[in-house]
Parts: structure tokens; sequence; C-alpha cells
């Protein structure tokens, strides 16, 4: 059942959240979340099976980094918290990528880091070795 005020707090979300109200929604706790690891990602479904394709790709581009400890929030499983994380980052889409509870982006985005070679900078800054550094050893840069 709707709690009476909710169509009343849905008004206006500029209100800053009354007592705790919007549980895992609410900002303080989107904030948690976010900072509870170095590489956080909101994505539809989970690293093991992701439900959509951006959600996918995002896994995929960490994957090829050698990035296995993050941790992932499955957005479908938490209305508010698919609602909180939009507000929080005012970015209307999922998946959402943070590093070190700084948003970095969506998938477009976190696809355009890995292709100029930023995401590896970003990276080496939480102490996190790319693997695709690695990988290079192999083939001389072009």
């Amino acid at each position: 059942g709707a709690r009476p005020l909710s169509h009343a707090a849905a008004g206006d979300g500029s209100a800053p959240g009354g007592g705790g109200e919007g549980g895992r929604g609410s900002r303080e706790s989107v904030e948690r979340l976010v900072r509870a690891h170095p590489v956080v990602v909101f994505m539809k479904g989970n690293p093991a099976q992701p439900l959509c394709g951006f959600s996918n790709a995002v896994v995929q581009i960490l994957r090829l980094h050698g990035v296995q400890d993050y941790q992932a929030y499955d957005v479908l499983q938490d209305p508010d918290l698919r609602q909180g994380i939009k507000n929080y980052s005012n970015w209307p889409t999922i998946p959402q990528v943070y590093l070190n509870g700084e948003f970095l982006g969506g998938c477009d985005i976190l696809l355009q880091m890995h292709q100029n070679g930023d995401l590896v900078e970003e990276l080496k800054k939480l102490g996190i070795r790319s693997a695709l550094l690695d990988a290079e050893k192999d083939q001389d840069k072009k």
C-alpha cells in the first residue's frame, strides 16, 4: 500500500529527506553505498547475469581491466535505490559507475575512457593496476 505522504513528497525533489524518510533511496543511504567500496556499479541485474546491454558492457569493460573486486547493486531489486541513485548523480540512466565515491559516468563514458586510456589512469589512482597494462607489454604500442 502507498504511504499517505508519498503523493505530497513527490512534488518537490529538492525537499530535504524528512527524518530519514525515503529509506535506501535517500541521499544519505545512497552516499553510504557509493562510498562503501573503491569501485561501485549500479546496474540492472548483477555481474554474473546483467539484464541490459549497457550494464553488460560496463561489466565487460571492468573485466577487461581485471577489476574483479567491485561492489555491484542491482537497481531492479530496489525501485527506491533506482530513483535515489539517479537523483544523487543527476544522471538519468543506469548503469552508473563510481570510483572512490565520485560519479564517473555511465556506459558511454566508461567506454570512451576505456578507449582513450583514461580508465587505466583512474584505476591507478585507486591503486588498481589495469590488466591491460600487462597485456600491452606483449604488443608494441602503435
